[in-house]
């Protein structure tokens, strides 16, 4: 295992060989620079049209405009950012009109709930704020946190069950779910609930991401035994608190995958390649899932407590990914250049 405090190179990718679970070996992914260090527990990542990307630090709510080359620099913050337990500063999305109308997305936790605003970024800092969407249960757990535009131009965002797990199951609730809404917030005619309700029975789900072919997956942390990656389907029902890591031939949509909590703890994940990358924070690892073909399901591990606790997961426009570390956030060893985002190479 390599010494974390170390410069990475390309050299990381031989660190380790890939634990392998239920699949054959696989070329491993490689680690390449420091895009940058030194910052507060990184959690939303999203693309810029030129490959640069924006990157909030959740305590504070501090954004930052990471070169694709490598440096960072302050664009704005989010004044209301609290700093709950795991609430904070969130998901970030840029809008896929960013061209057009300049739109940027964030997930954050206020003094009263979990909310949806915008701003607009222009000449390198943030504008006033908008609100797209309020009243999301928060608490100092299970805040959710992730927002993406899918290939249908509607925005997505997870929730959590703010440690109320009867609110999973409560469709008028906003808690426990994936929520899609148009760009302004408003409740798509084609949503199955006539309400922004997309799929429910979600403990704690952080990741999304859609494939090639447009299917949906999300990661979803478990309580004590099973983490799931979970494709996600209109209306369906996920089954917390009910089950836990899927009830096979029951009524409630089983998980594609799943993990031991000691071993994975999922965040962020990203699709490439025909795999899904998901980041593990209790795991301390980049696990790679296969998503169809003869091996669909197999599962490898990377960089093993290489980078310490791995939030997010993004794509970048150049087919890299992006990850950051989450050690800064109380449960991790950070090193002296904690925390850190990194590209890797797959």
């Amino acid at each position: 295992m390599l010494d974390r405090r170390t410069l990475l190179t390309a050299a990381v990718a031989g660190a380790a060989a890939p634990v392998l679970m239920g699949g054959s070996a696989q070329a491993a992914p490689a680690a390449g620079r420091v895009l940058a260090r030194n910052l507060s527990v990184p959690w939303g990542v999203a693309f810029l049209p030129d490959g640069d990307a924006l990157v909030g630090e959740r305590p504070n709510g501090r954004v930052h405009r990471v070169r694709k080359s490598g440096g960072r620099s302050l664009v704005g913050s989010l004044s209301a950012v609290q700093d709950r337990g795991e609430g904070g500063l969130l998901g970030i999305a840029v809008a896929p009109t960013f061209a057009d109308d300049r739109w940027v997305y964030f997930y954050f936790t206020s003094a009263d709930d979990n909310r949806i605003v915008r701003k607009r970024f222009r000449n390198g800092s943030l504008g006033r704020t908008e609100v797209v969407l309020d009243g999301i249960p928060a608490a100092s757990n299970h805040n959710g946190g992730r927002l993406a535009f899918g290939p249908d131009g509607m925005l997505y965002a997870s929730t959590g069950d703010a440690s109320n797990t009867s609110l999973a199951q409560d469709k008028s609730s906003l808690g426990g779910k994936i929520l899609r809404m148009t760009p302004s917030g408003g409740v798509p005619d084609d949503n199955p609930f006539d309400s922004r309700v997309w799929s429910y029975g979600h403990r704690n789900v952080q990741g999304l991401a859609w494939d090639g072919s447009g299917r949906m997956w999300a990661t979803e942390l478990g309580q004590n035994t099973r983490d799931e990656l979970n494709r996600i389907r209109r209306g369906r029902n996920y089954g917390w608190p009910e089950v836990e890591g899927g009830d096979g031939d029951g009524p409630y949509a089983d998980p594609f995958v799943t993990w031991s909590t000691e071993d994975c703890s999922p965040s962020g994940v990203a699709v490439a390649r025909g795999r899904a990358w998901v980041g593990a924070l209790g795991g301390q690892s980049l696990w790679s899932v296969r998503l169809s073909g003869p091996k669909a399901r197999a599962k490898v591990r990377h960089f093993q407590g290489d980078f310490g606790r791995i939030r997010t997961v993004q794509k970048a426009p150049d087919g890299s990914l992006w990850i950051t570390t989450s050690n800064q956030d109380g449960r991790g060893s950070p090193s002296d250049s904690d925390d850190r985002v990194i590209r890797v190479t797959v």
